[in-house]
């Protein structure tokens, strides 16, 4: 039996598998309010014949079953997000999205709908599994604090010894997975400054503190952290996506003003640097106009580390199935993913599926409203999960 009868037989399961999917993608629910969407996967878990399942797993609606194997052996854990995103869909499915401003616009219906498909084939051949099969299905990856990290507290990888997540990829041509040596993705974190000048008429600016101009300075020298602070070698990225000050009419200067950003990188020393200069330096140039800084800067993700011998181990099973035509190595890219909370406490890897197909449109970005999938991305997705289940379990 083994691999071959597993793919059999999720290919067997794919119109179910599609029809998951598309139910999924017309019901999205947000993070946090996903208790449709869990409720949905308990059931068919329970229709599989699952029983060993948790519910309501950490901050939110996460879920953690279990397929028990018949002899001794690891316990691995496979994950899938489940929540969408406040978007509205303009993709041109039939299946569009039924909950106005709602939309499955990062794939997570996909990973679920996939994971789902394993699940039903390990369940039927459990009696071949030498060790166990946990399934995560994680709640609120899209909105920090997001669900991983609660459901670590929770006990989700209570006697899991290996992890492993997938994510598709609309950049990434369907029929395609790639791996990354080391980061998956990067710390995400955000800033807000709020600064506190005197308003004051346009016509008098030397009876005024302007908080615009102290802004357009704060944006304009904040931009020399990354090219002056950071090491070259150690990637950082500093978006101001948010300047909000007066406008009420062209003789104001506004009394206050209000900025907000993100900040991405990978290294914890960068990191911890990049949050110390933006409060220090910020302070300073507001201060020197006369003006008060009130800043608040937020941790969101770590980033993603895979650990080195599961990555390689990854690697040699995704090429062992898919052909080295058909494997890549990606380069990191600087978004966001609460998958790093499992790979602090675990060994495992993040890795990325193609499901990208230009003929029919799958091409836009993710958290774009025409988002779309190939949907037999979710064939390579389950193949890949079942490879390595054959190559932890068998």
């Amino acid at each position: 039996m083994g691999y071959e009868q597993w793919v059999h037989e999720l290919k067997r399961n794919y119109d179910d598998t599609v029809q998951w999917r598309r139910h999924l993608h017309e019901y999205p629910e947000p993070s946090f309010e996903e208790k449709e969407t869990a409720k949905f996967i308990e059931d068919k878990l329970r229709e599989f014949e699952i029983e060993d399942i948790r519910t309501n797993v950490g901050n939110g609606y996460g879920l953690v079953a279990r397929i028990k194997g018949s002899r001794p052996g690891p316990t691995i854990a496979f994950r899938a997000d489940i929540d969408a995103l406040r978007l509205q869909e303009e993709a041109d499915v039939p299946f569009a999205s039924k909950n106005p401003g709602i939309m499955h616009a990062c794939g997570h219906e996909v990973h679920t709908a996939a994971l789902l498909s394993v699940a039903r084939v390990l369940q039927n051949n459990r009696d071949e599994l030498k060790g166990n099969l946990v399934l995560l299905f994680q709640n609120a990856e899209e909105c920090p604090p997001g669900g991983a990290e609660s459901m670590v507290k929770a006990g989700c990888l209570d006697g899991v010894d290996y992890v492993f997540g997938l994510h598709v990829m609309s950049s990434v041509e369907v029929g395609k997975v790639g791996y990354l040596r080391h980061y998956g993705s990067a710390c995400s974190d955000t800033f807000n400054i709020r600064i506190q000048g005197r308003g004051g008429h346009g016509a008098m600016p030397h009876t005024a503190i302007d908080p615009v101009v102290i802004g357009a300075n704060v944006i304009t020298q904040l931009q020399s952290l990354v090219s002056r602070y950071v090491d070259p070698l150690k990637p950082a990225v500093l978006t101001f996506a948010g300047f909000q000050a007066g406008g009420v009419a062209d003789n104001i200067i506004a009394d206050s003003a209000f900025l907000n950003g993100t900040v991405r990188t990978l290294n914890s020393e960068v990191r911890d640097l990049m949050e110390e200069q933006i409060r220090k330096m910020s302070d300073a140039i507001i201060s020197s106009f006369g003006g008060k800084a009130q800043i608040e800067y937020r941790r969101g993700y770590p980033s993603v580390e895979n650990t080195p011998e599961e990555t390689e181990k990854l690697k040699k099973v995704l090429l062992s199935k898919f052909g080295e035509s058909n494997v890549l190595e990606l380069t990191v890219s600087m978004g966001g993913e609460d998958f790093a909370y499992y790979l602090k406490q675990r060994p495992g890897a993040f890795f990325y599926v193609g499901a990208g197909n230009s003929k029919i449109n799958a091409d836009f970005p993710h958290h774009h409203p025409k988002f779309k999938v190939d949907e037999t991305s979710m064939i390579c997705g389950g193949e890949a999960f079942l490879a390595l289940a054959e190559d932890y379990l068998l």
